[in-house]
């Protein structure tokens, strides 16, 4: 018997790879692409509502809060535009691009960029409150409760005070470290062939998990474990998905792709 195809309801070309991950609010889906430009597009017609042009690519994943989409293009700047009109209202220049995806809390809009600063910007002005140096490329910053969590290319995870832009801690990994997840007071994030579980508060390591290669996708926390892929160049059957226990880091199960995994996993029910 064949298997049963799920039908296309649409799709949207643009002019270049599309590696932005989608936001979808109020009907509408925000992406980038390496053609220079932020679109929205409908997301029950797949029609074009707007396009924004920037002047790199747009790798990272847009933030949309209260009517206003953030991103950061490989033309070294964060930009903010109108999420009805798709006009500019401004734009921040970093030393080097931005590929990583900014979070949006207090007010201020946080990113990295590639030249080793993670900046925190007031989301009406534009203006920068605090930038902070890190040794390395930057990952996807979390902001939870008072603190910003990222992983740099230093093989650091850092946790940095929202408001001062000052270190509270650092935890040394055994590679570059990926972008972090959290939930109930611990930060799950990949480095190396390692899952990482960091007390949130004191930087202080919980366990880790060996996996058969690198770990660079974002852990997904859902019913008391950690889901992520990997690229397990050592293993036969070679990448997985995995799920591991939140608390204690033991492997429940995994499942073989075939390929690496680097997309984030999604779980509904």
């Amino acid at each position: 018997m064949a298997e049963e195809k799920t039908p296309l309801k649409w799709k949207f070309k643009t002019g270049g790879s599309i590696d932005s991950s989608p936001a979808v609010v109020d009907g509408v889906v925000y992406f980038g692409s390496a053609d220079n430009y932020l679109y929205a597009v409908d997301s029950k017609s797949g029609k074009e509502k707007w396009k924004f042009k920037t002047g790199g690519s747009i790798d990272s994943t847009p933030a949309v809060v209260d009517g206003v989409v953030y991103c950061g293009s490989e033309d070294n700047h964060l930009y903010a535009v109108d999420a009805k009109t798709g006009e500019e209202k401004w734009k921040f220049e970093t030393g080097s691009s931005v590929s990583s995806s900014p979070a949006v809390s207090n007010g201020e809009v946080y990113f990295g960029s590639s030249d080793g600063h993670v900046c925190a910007v007031d989301i009406k002005s534009g203006k920068e409150e605090w930038k902070f140096a890190a040794g390395g490329s930057i990952s996807s910053p979390t902001v939870s409760e008072d603190a910003l969590y990222f992983g740099c290319g230093d093989s650091n995870l850092y946790a940095i005070d929202c408001k001062t832009g000052k270190e509270k801690w650092k935890f040394k990994a055994d590679f570059s470290v990926y972008s972090p997840a959290i939930s109930d007071g611990i930060v799950f994030f990949g480095s190396s062939d390692h899952l990482f579980a960091v007390d949130s508060k004191s930087g202080k390591e919980k366990w880790k998990f060996v996996a058969g290669g690198s770990v660079s996708s974002i852990p997904t926390i859902s019913g008391g474990m950690v889901y992520f892929g990997s690229r397990d160049v050592f293993q036969q059957d070679d990448s997985h998905i995995y799920a591991v226990e939140s608390k204690t880091g033991r492997e429940e199960w995994k499942f073989a792709t075939g390929d690496y995994v680097s997309s984030s996993p999604v779980v509904v029910d």
